[in-house]
């Protein structure tokens, strides 16, 4: 059972579109969680689009059932670095611009 509140928590919840880059699963994978009894889910539907809305908590720990705790440890691996990689990215575009900046002002005070 979910806790109290924790459908409002952010993060708490994710769509099954999601679930698919994170965690590298299928819609019949949540589809047989829910069936199993393992997984609640509400429906949701953006722009006339259907999804079906999952408890991460409860989707990493059928996930860990069913699939095995490496499995879980390697996707959620993969979408961490790929976070990383893009905050690093991220940073070095600033970093660039700061010493643009840092170089024009430098070349301003020198005269």
């Amino acid at each position: 059972m979910a806790e109290y509140g924790e459908w409002q928590r952010k993060g708490a919840s994710l769509s099954n579109v999601t679930a698919k880059k994170e965690y590298k699963v299928n819609d019949d994978f949540i589809i047989s969680g829910i069936e199993a009894g393992k997984l609640e889910y509400r429906h949701g539907s953006v722009w006339g689009n259907p999804y079906i809305k999952v408890l991460r908590r409860q989707l990493e720990d059928y996930i860990k059932e069913e699939l095995g705790a490496e499995y879980l440890a390697k996707a959620t691996g993969k979408t961490e670095l790929k976070r990383i990689l893009k905050e690093i990215a991220e940073i070095e575009q600033r970093l660039r611009v700061l010493q643009a900046r840092k170089a024009e002002l430098e070349k301003i005070l020198s005269k």
